[in-house]
């Protein structure tokens, strides 16, 4: 094998990076089977994921074939179930080898971070649309699967057929009640009821009073989506506990429902105008008895969102990259818009620059349209950057209607200007390529594990490969090889 040859440079790579969070998971008192090596597994899958192989049996298959391979595991071969428990044993571990090889292509002189771009690309999960389940088909199954055992209802029905209902499960409105009540009486003996918080919403999170009772519910479902980012859960095999699973999660979207309106009408009680009175009354407009909506049964954190010409289940993921195509954040998200990822997503590239020891800042922000959100804007242009959205999709030939005047106009001007137009040419160019690397060269066209917590850890590892490849090219230029 050439002395070039990637295999050799992903060894070199990870002997440089603090692997301490792995090594720390396993037994030292000798006992229990042999671990692979830690430093050779995650070498295993940075090279397999940068030369576009993500399936633990597709690994296994090239450890018993393939030269690089065998060189990077010592002629060892992992089976496929030990690649797999592997990745996710050490979920959160993986997921931090992106800051680590950021801050190597640092130390290399490659992250120029003053101009950076947004983008976002639909993925489709492990999940197909068909298996979204609303709230009365899950309340049946789950009425099914609670019927007794064969022998038991034979024993019990005789000569019946066995899979009659009784009365008050016999309609839609009885097994939501039903299930609502399974679900109360499950909470109740786990004790791991967790309801929403009852303290009313910060105002300065609202963005503004004329959103209404919808701006307060929609801050409610913010803050119940980010709980779960934050602690995402993984998704059970067993298909039961999936349905109650999936069963919990409509319950609590109704839940933030109620907590919005709440404090939406808590709000409407004590403001008051400009002059000092009193707001109007309002019919309250109450919500559901059972919750509305949807949940996808094989991964509930998917969303249905248009893809490439086509509706996926899936998920949204975003990338800030450099105008030297290194990604400076990767991270997962399901609302299938770009506008309120602006800021998140500049934060999520400033953490991660900073735990890369890297002192450059984002100075120019590029992003599409679809990012136009005036608060973020706002709060990064008081921060120093310099963002440059233009207020009118790519494939309109005219101003979009009601966006005239004003901040709208004044984005045209600059957009137009010779700086503008140049600075802004190059977010075309920058972001497209590591999406159309990615999908067409890498053949990664849908994510395959399951739960945003491993989507999200799969994410990172193919923007981190991204990078790792980044810095090989540039090894070999450096060195004349």
């Amino acid at each position: 094998m050439p002395e070039d040859h990637l295999a050799w440079f992903v060894i070199a790579t990870v002997e440089q990076l603090d692997l301490s969070e792995f090594y720390e998971a396993y037994r030292l008192d000798g006992r229990g089977r042999p671990a692979y090596d830690p430093a050779v597994m995650v070498g295993l899958l940075s090279y397999a994921y940068a030369t576009g192989e993500f399936s633990s049996r597709g690994i296994e298959r090239h450890c018993r074939q393939d030269i690089a391979y065998r060189v990077i595991t010592a002629n060892e071969v992992p089976d496929h179930a030990t690649i797999a428990r592997f990745v996710q044993r050490h979920e959160d571990a993986l997921a931090g080898l992106f800051t680590a090889v950021l801050e190597l292509c640092g130390k290399a002189g490659l992250v120029r971070a003053q101009i950076v771009v947004f983008d976002g690309t639909k993925l489709s999960g492990s999940a197909h649309r068909d298996r979204n389940l609303d709230y009365g088909q899950i309340a049946r199954k789950l009425v099914r699967r609670a019927i007794a055992t064969d022998e038991s209802e034979d024993a019990e029905h005789g000569e019946a057929r066995g899979d009659e209902l009784p009365e008050e499960l016999s309609t839609d409105e009885g097994r939501r009640a039903w299930l609502t009540r399974e679900l109360a009486a499950r909470a109740e003996a786990e004790d791991s009821d967790q309801p929403v918080s009852e303290e009313p919403f910060d105002p300065e999170l609202i963005i503004s009073r004329r959103q209404g009772r919808d701006g307060w519910i929609r801050e409610a479902q913010r803050r119940l989506d980010h709980e779960r980012a934050r602690e995402p859960s993984p998704v059970p095999r067993s298909r039961e506990q999936r349905l109650w699973n999936a069963a919990e999660r409509l319950n609590e979207d109704l839940e933030a429902i109620r907590a919005g309106q709440k404090a939406w009408e808590h709000w409407r009680a004590t403001a008051t105008d400009s002059h000092g009175r009193r707001l109007a009354k309002r019919t309250l407009k109450q919500p559901p008895d059972t919750p509305d909506g949807t949940v996808n049964l094989s991964d509930p954190d998917t969303k249905m969102m248009m893809g490439h010409k086509q509706f996926i289940q899936g998920y949204n993921a975003q990338a800030v990259v450099t105008e030297d195509q290194i990604v400076l954040a990767a991270e997962i998200s399901n609302r299938p818009g770009d506008f309120s990822h602006l800021g998140p997503m500049l934060t999520a590239a400033r953490q991660e620059l900073n735990h890369a020891a890297i002192t450059e800042s984002p100075e120019i922000a590029l992003a599409d349209a679809g990012y136009w959100n005036e608060e973020h804007m706002d709060a990064l242009a008081a921060d120093g950057v310099t963002v440059l959205i233009p207020p009118d999709a790519g494939n309109r030939k005219d101003e979009r209607p009601g966006w005239t005047g004003g901040r709208f106009s004044w984005m045209r001007q600059i957009l137009e200007t010779d700086i503008g137009g140049e600075l802004y040419r190059k977010r075309r160019i920058t972001i497209e390529p590591v999406f159309g690397q990615t999908k067409h060269n890498r053949k990664f066209t849908q994510f395959h594990r399951r739960g945003r917590g491993a989507v999200r850890t799969e994410w990172r590892l193919l923007m981190m490969t991204h990078n790792l490849a980044k810095l090989h090219r540039h090894h070999l230029a450096t060195t004349g090889a």
